[in-house]
């Protein structure tokens, strides 16, 4: 396996269009999509993921369906889309091989397979597929911050032997401060960096995103995810406009357009955003907790539904060690919440 060539000093992943359908609710229009990926085509992005938050096979019951057939989504983008290309995000369990197909066919040439950090070992089928397809192949190890360094360096080699180009420390709760994220980035290249490239996928409910991004690129770290407007899960993503514009001020090279992506930031993607990702009390407690970020609208709504306290039912959840699949747990929570406050009153 040899690992793709970059055209830069560091490669800039966009994920507005799939962690942002997190903070969306899933309802991106069309529209939003096609005027969102012509924007940051035009701002240098080279790839530019859409899906389902949850990824591909991901609109359902649990985990909220989609405003618009994502397969419908990817191939609009791809349509968009006249240098950049195409990725989308796939979850075991959630997404199938057939799905990862159907998106091949609609325009999608990268899957991210995303496991829990420890769960490595389910990944290798899907990267087969994707290998078989010609597809470039990035592995996520979610909540990075449950394990080890150590550990973790040895899930990315599961990942990496199964034919991943790229296996990313994905700060799922954005709770790794900089030394636990400088750890994690340091093992990662340690054990795969000869072979694979390595990435940062970062969340910012403790404020440490773009930080740990340049701690990153110090160790060696080459793949970055972001979000124009850090439209994503929790208090959002990496911004893609400040990792833009931070790694300018430092002499890295992106190929990306920072004014371009401003314009993008301020003039697509704001207009339509029905909240702007902030760090309020429950995304602080997302990343304080160990939460995972995609938990915080499920809470919400639960706290509305039960009368208790989003921050609450988060806290709970963290102390639980509950990950990202078990959504329907949050409910159980909030219940239990709720009936403790009853038998209290």
């Amino acid at each position: 396996m040899t690992r793709p060539e970059l055209t830069h000093d560091v490669r800039v992943v966009d994920t507005t269009l799939r962690d942002g359908s997190h903070a969306m609710a899933h309802r991106f229009t069309e529209a939003q999509v096609r005027d969102t990926v012509r924007a940051l085509d035009a701002a240098g992005l080279e790839w530019i993921e859409v899906s389902h938050g949850d990824g591909i096979g991901g609109s359902s019951f649990n985990y909220g369906f989609s405003g618009t057939d994502e397969m419908t989504l990817i191939s609009a983008a791809a349509e968009e889309a006249r240098d950049a290309r195409i990725a989308v995000l796939l979850v075991p369990g959630i997404g199938t091989v057939d799905d990862l197909k159907r998106a091949h066919d609609a325009g999608a040439r990268m899957v991210r397979v995303a496991t829990h950090c420890t769960e490595a070992d389910i990944s290798p089928q899907y990267f087969a597929a994707a290998r078989e397809l010609g597809m470039e192949t990035v592995g996520f190890l979610m909540m990075a911050h449950r394990v080890g360094p150590k550990d973790l360096a040895r899930q990315a080699r599961i990942m990496v032997d199964a034919g991943c180009e790229c296996p990313y420390v994905t700060d799922s709760a954005g709770a790794l401060l900089m030394h636990e994220a400088l750890e994690r980035f340091e093992a990662l290249v340690d054990e795969v960096g000869d072979e694979a490239w390595v990435g940062y996928h970062g969340h910012q409910n403790l404020s440490m995103g773009v930080a740990n991004s340049v701690l990153a690129r110090d160790a060696g770290v080459r793949y970055f995810d972001g979000s124009l407007c850090a439209l994503g899960a929790g208090s959002g993503n990496s911004p893609t406009e400040v990792l833009a514009a931070v790694f300018d001020r430092l002499g890295v090279g992106t190929g990306l357009d920072v004014p371009a992506l401003l314009a993008a930031a301020e003039e697509v993607v704001r207009p339509y955003l029905p909240r702007w990702p902030k760090m309020d009390r429950n995304a602080i407690v997302q990343g304080w907790a160990g939460v995972y970020s995609s938990f915080l609208l499920h809470a919400e709504r639960a706290a509305e539904r039960y009368g208790v306290p989003a921050h609450e039912i988060l806290r709970r959840c963290g102390e639980l060690g509950y990950v990202g699949g078990q959504e329907d747990m949050i409910i159980d929570v909030a219940v239990r919440l709720a009936a403790g406050e009853r038998e209290s009153a």
